[in-house]
């Protein structure tokens, strides 16, 4: 989304939509093309799997870690590292975040897998895992096309970062192995080093950021804040959604004969996926409404509660169950279901932006 966009004061909500470029206003279209070029893809183009997972970076496909890469660098250009501080000192927010974020989020996910999937063990224990891997990359992206806090979106996504290379394990060995024992269910192992999961995060999250913090820095030093933001910005911003469709195109290619060949064993695991998105974004904003929480800070921690961190899902999920598991299968899904769920939840955003009173004057900072 253009900086013009944000940083103009919105005299309503219709008037935020009508002045998106194009690739915004008609992004459910694009992404709607990328799924299905990607399945035809995945169909017609024979080996092109193996081609893809020739190269991988963290255990996942080179080409799909450029496009993540991509994505996430102009996003985090944008964000004002100088003005982190006041994000910082938003206790509530953070505390209101890593509880959403590492208690109910895992807590929703656990319990509709096993409300949902009760018959099929490999599938649950794929999305336990999904709702264990919090979002660190992709929600940066749903976050600025709802005109939510950069700032305050950067920082929670780094309190995931921490929060996933010390927590994920011993997570993962609770709600799969210990809450399931106290409660007379089915249990299954999990075994991941904190390493491993500490070098997605390091790749996904690390490279992009560094990259933004210092293009900022050095642009701005050269050039001065206002042709950063007017004139450079502007031209970079469009990448993050490039490669968010050829990421889109990646995935749906890599799993076009899984999705054709197996469609209700697909609509099974998105079910469960489709009731926490909703579940987990909506009564995310509903408490940081009822908290007082401004509108773009309610936005930064609602998406950042409802987006999950596929790439490292679906690591794990290959890493201890193979790649032909139904866990690494619930993995893939995961994104698929996501992608265009939340989409959609970034203009019901912008929609409910009439319900914050002081939404017209934000933006008028930045």
């Amino acid at each position: 989304m253009s900086d013009t966009v944000r940083d103009a004061a919105p005299a309503s909500d219709d008037a935020v939509l009508q002045r998106l470029s194009t690739l915004d206003r008609f992004l459910p279209v694009w992404i709607g093309v990328a799924m299905v070029a990607g399945l035809l893809l995945g169909r017609w183009v024979t080996g092109l799997d193996d081609a893809l997972a020739a190269v991988e970076v963290g255990s996942v496909s080179l080409p799909i870690a450029i496009g993540l890469l991509v994505m996430m660098y102009p996003v985090l250009a944008k964000v004002r590292y100088n003005e982190l501080g006041h994000v910082t000192s938003d206790r509530r927010m953070l505390g209101t975040s890593i509880l959403l974020n590492w208690v109910l989020g895992p807590a929703l996910m656990f319990a509709l897998a096993w409300l949902m999937l009760p018959d099929l063990p490999e599938y649950r224990t794929g999305l336990i895992i999904v709702g264990l891997a919090r979002c660190i990359a992709m929600v940066l992206i749903w976050n600025d096309l709802a005109c939510g806090d950069r700032e305050a979106a950067a920082i929670l996504v780094a309190i995931n970062a921490v929060f996933q290379i010390l927590a994920f394990a011993l997570l993962g060995y609770f709600y799969l192995q210990v809450l399931p024992g106290w409660l007379g269910l089915e249990q299954a192992a999990l075994n991941v080093s904190m390493w491993d999961i500490a070098k997605s995060v390091l790749i996904f999250l690390g490279i992009p950021l560094l990259a933004g913090y210092l293009t900022r820095t050095f642009g701005e030093r050269a050039k001065g804040r206002e042709w950063y933001e007017t004139t450079f910005l502007p031209r970079i911003g469009p990448t993050a959604l490039y490669g968010l469709l050829f990421t889109i195109v990646l995935l749906f290619a890599l799993q076009g004969d899984t999705i054709t060949n197996q469609p209700l064993d697909v609509a099974r695991i998105a079910l469960p996926l489709l009731a926490y998105f909703a579940l987990m974004w909506g009564g995310s904003m509903l408490l940081t409404k009822a908290l007082g929480f401004d509108y773009q800070r309610a936005t930064a921690v609602s998406m950042t509660a409802a987006g999950n961190n596929f790439e490292l899902a679906i690591a794990v999920a290959i890493g201890v169950f193979g790649v032909t598991s139904g866990q690494a299968l619930a993995g893939v899904v995961g994104p698929l279901i996501e992608v265009p769920v939340l989409v959609g939840l970034v203009y019901v955003s912008l929609w409910a932006r009439r319900f914050f009173p002081d939404h017209v004057n934000q933006g008028a900072n930045r």
